[in-house]
């Protein structure tokens, strides 16, 4: 089921992951924390015996008492280590109290201090591993043994990716014991109603990988960040990897995503490129927003430049071109505005082409009250969260969070969770910054894709179809193209992706347009 590096979705219906150090990264925050408690309590005890003072690791003792520990239970390892007991106490003793409690909350009023002043910054491939599972429709929990664990999601803003959380006040309420145990990764199975033996655990601390196999959970994958790989597999880690962006992802239809770091750059390889072409004729499909202009906060200010519309414009003249984008279709032609490109609006829901083409296509014209009622519920709604934006499209509502607050973000998706719940004809689907309510209908860009090669004969004639994109919502696109044509990602960052090359940014996919661009012509001469 499983290679080294390879996950098999087909054996798994949820994922499990810790937060410290899985999702964000507080792990360092929480090491400083204790470090300062630590080594201030240690200095003070050599003080009173005369002993040499140790001063708390932030590597080896961290790793080997505290980490992953509720945190009276790390308290109390790392002391037994160093030959120290301590009354145990309760969990409303003052921070300056000598019990374990009292240490643990000490450290819990230094670590608040750090999170509020630094912030919370996250590992951009766990968030895209997230995502992608999410959307091949995979349950979602973290398990953290911190009493944080709340603030720091909001903090950090990633709520709106998981189903469950259980975190330290969870387990102290339900009297659930901490890891190496394995009863908070038992009991957000059981939230998700999936069996242990049907979910992946991701983990860093050696008490997590340990919980994980103690659970029974089909696979345990241990994410070594500091160096203790050897442990780790020790522990019970089936697959160990020093970030989640070197794993394969294999989903139940056979496609492989890989991170779009390992994908080759399309530039790079543009002789390889050319090679998959042959003398075959092409045809490109382009996204807009963030493939064609760079991403910006507001829609409207999505400007193309002109020296991208005379590239566009040059390789219309040696091989066809299509738009396929979330904006409506008249925006978007507006936008472009170049009469010799196919447009497909609203995520395909709303085709067209140049009038020698005779090309019109719409689907979902008959939901459109049902879009008119969900705006209306939306708008009210969300009017009260200050960056919160609303796009109404022909065939579909955008919500915009770029302008919100992370902290926020939960309450516009819980907002929109509430209307789709009342709204049976419509669907949600997420993309970068955006939830999006469209007509519950088996229709997407990958669809409208297909549409067009069939309806124009372009597969018929053996035309190869580029496509070049950055949205998660143009994935349905690059999954039709695995056996039939060439996707092209267009990511600086971290994301898992079925395409087969990538490229960077704006810039580079103008670059790749200009060559494409010259190569066709040169077929011509």
């Amino acid at each position: 089921m499983m290679n080294q590096r390879i996950l098999e979705l087909s054996g798994f219906d949820a994922a499990i992951f810790d937060l410290d150090g899985v999702i964000t990264k507080t792990a360092a925050v929480h090491a400083s924390a204790w470090k300062h408690l630590f080594d201030e309590y240690l200095r003070t005890q050599a003080g009173q015996t005369g002993e040499p003072f140790q001063a708390f690791d932030p590597l080896k003792d961290y790793c080997a008492y505290v980490d992953g520990k509720p945190r009276y239970d790390g308290v109390t390892s790392f002391l037994a280590s160093r030959g120290i007991t301590l009354p145990h106490g309760g969990p409303s003793d003052p921070p300056e109290h000598e019990t374990i409690c009292g240490l643990g909350n000490r450290k819990n009023v230094q670590f608040m201090k750090t999170l509020h002043e630094n912030g919370v910054e996250v590992f951009l491939s766990t968030i895209a591993l997230m995502q992608l599972l999410k959307s091949l429709g995979k349950k979602i929990a973290v398990v953290t043994a911190s009493e944080n664990g709340r603030a720091i999601v909001q903090a950090a803003g990633v709520t709106d990716l998981f189903e469950v959380m259980v975190d330290g006040r969870d387990a102290r309420a339900l009297r659930l014991r901490g890891k190496p145990h394995p009863d908070t990764f038992v009991r957000a199975a059981e939230c998700l109603d999936v069996l242990p033996e049907r979910a992946v655990v991701c983990e860093d601390a050696l008490a997590g990988v340990e919980a994980g196999r103690a659970g029974g959970f089909g696979l345990v994958v241990g994410l070594d960040r500091v160096g203790q790989a050897e442990a780790l597999h020790a522990h019970g880690g089936d697959v160990v990897v020093s970030d989640l962006e070197e794993l394969e992802i294999r989903d139940e239809a056979g496609i492989t995503w890989h991170s779009t770091p390992a994908l080759p750059s399309a530039l790079d390889r543009f002789d390889d490129v050319l090679a998959r072409f042959g003398q075959q004729p092409v045809v490109v499909f382009l996204d807009y927003d963030g493939t064609l202009t760079p991403i910006v906060d507001r829609p409207e200010l999505a400007v193309l430049s002109q020296d991208v519309r005379e590239v566009l414009d040059g390789l219309s003249r040696h091989c066809p071109v299509g738009i396929i984008s979330g904006r409506d279709r008249k925006d978007v032609t507006d936008l472009v505005n170049l009469n010799s490109l196919i447009y497909a609006g609203s995520h395909g829901f709303d085709i067209a082409g140049p009038e020698h083409f005779a090309l019109s296509h719409e689907v979902g014209t008959q939901f459109s009250e049902a879009l008119d009622h969900a705006e209306d519920v939306l708008r009210p709604l969300l009017q009260p969260i200050a960056g919160a934006l609303i796009e109404r499209k022909k065939f579909s509502i955008a919500v915009h969070y770029r302008l919100v607050d992370p902290g926020d973000v939960s309450r516009v998706e819980e907002a929109v969770t509430r209307v789709m719940a009342d709204s049976p004809d419509l669907r949600r689907s997420a993309g970068k910054k955006v939830f999006e309510m469209q007509p519950q209908l088996d229709w997407d860009k990958g669809k409208a894709l297909l549409w067009l090669l069939e309806g124009m004969k372009w597969k018929e004639h053996g035309y190869q179809p580029v496509y070049i994109c950055d949205d998660l919502t143009d994935e349905h696109a690059f999954r039709e193209l695995v056996d039939r044509g060439m996707g092209i990602v267009v990511e600086h960052g971290s994301r898992f992706s079925s395409a087969s090359y990538s490229l960077q940014d704006t810039q580079e996919v103008k670059t790749f347009l200009m060559q494409l661009s010259r190569h066709l012509e040169s077929r011509t001469r």
